[in-house]
């Protein structure tokens, strides 16, 4: 590295704390300190207690609901703008409201777009995530996005699996070229789930497009949030003779009774990886870490070097 060039400096937003620490340890460095201070109605000030002027810095903060996490994004990014420094990353491992992404009918907002807009007005001169829930959510910024791929880290768990006679499947018809990818790189078959929903988080009927008889089946997804879609499809994929089923998600949501749901499911395994905090586990939960995937680019971004060589897939 030049000698002119000033080492970056890390901040983490308080509901990526352990993951944002993972990180820059990863990377060779320890957090900057922020004060939160609060009011007794809800409202907080985040507050940069060191020097960023002139400097590169990485803000970790996942934007997952509640709406204080995004909130504490933008007000950071806002804060180290007006302290000068010289650019900005948002490092947002779980792109929240990112399933908002067009208008599906009338009269919805594309939430995905206007978080995109607040967060370059907040400050951010860069984005770097992974797995967003539509690529063309990268269209929606007009700065740089670093668009990292979970199968970076996932891929070499899956291989240590020695998976004979594998499949790997999408829960959905938006998931298919996900799914495929996987496949290509495997060199294994494709299965894709159709469903149709009566609303949103409740299936009304899955259908199974392809032959899982005597598989051991792989679902890919994005994220998993309730787990009913991993779950229905687990069970249809057991009744058509699959050997196994496990799910493989970037994202961990896990709300409402997921856990519940999958630990009476026919899933073997759920992998995840540690983008979000996860509050409740389980024994077929295994945590794949993200995060010197993460520190890795961010070394790369620091540095003006390409990044090209990061993608599996």
């Amino acid at each position: 590295m030049s000698n002119n060039i000033l080492e970056p400096k890390f901040f983490a937003c308080t509901q990526s704390t352990e993951l944002a620490e993972k990180i820059a340890k990863a990377y060779g460095t320890d957090l900057g300190n922020v004060i939160i201070s609060k009011y007794s109605d809800g409202e907080f000030q985040p507050a940069l207690e060191e020097s960023v002027r002139g400097r590169r810095i990485f803000v970790i903060g996942s934007t997952f609901p509640n709406s204080d996490n995004l909130m504490e994004m933008l007000l950071i990014l806002d804060a180290a703008k007006r302290a000068s420094a010289r650019h900005i990353t948002a490092v947002i491992p779980y792109f929240g409201w990112a399933r908002q992404d067009r208008k599906d009918k009338p009269r919805v907002p594309i939430a995905a777009k206007l978080i995109a807009k607040m967060l370059e007005t907040a400050g951010a001169t860069r984005i770097i995530t992974m797995d967003l829930h539509a690529d063309q959510i990268q269209g929606f910024f007009e700065k740089p996005v670093d668009h990292l791929f979970a199968s970076t880290i996932f891929m070499p768990y899956l291989k240590s699996l020695n998976l004979e006679n594998l499949t790997i499947a999408s829960p959905d018809m938006g998931g298919s070229k996900r799914a495929y990818a996987y496949s290509k790189h495997l060199k294994s078959d494709v299965v894709i789930c159709y469903k149709q929903r009566l609303k949103a988080n409740v299936i009304a009927h899955m259908e199974l497009i392809g032959d899982v008889q005597g598989k051991n089946v792989v679902l890919v997804d994005d994220m998993v949030d309730t787990a009913g879609t991993l779950a229905k499809a687990a069970e249809l994929m057991m009744e058509r003779g699959a050997l196994s089923v496990r799910a493989l998600a970037t994202h961990g949501i896990l709300s409402g009774g997921a856990i519940e749901r999958i630990e009476n499911s026919k899933l073997e395994e759920l992998i995840i990886s540690d983008t979000i905090p996860l509050e409740r586990s389980s024994s077929k939960i295994k945590v794949v870490p993200c995060a010197p995937l993460f520190a890795d680019v961010m070394s790369h971004v620091q540095n003006n070097t390409s990044i090209s060589n990061k993608f599996i897939l």
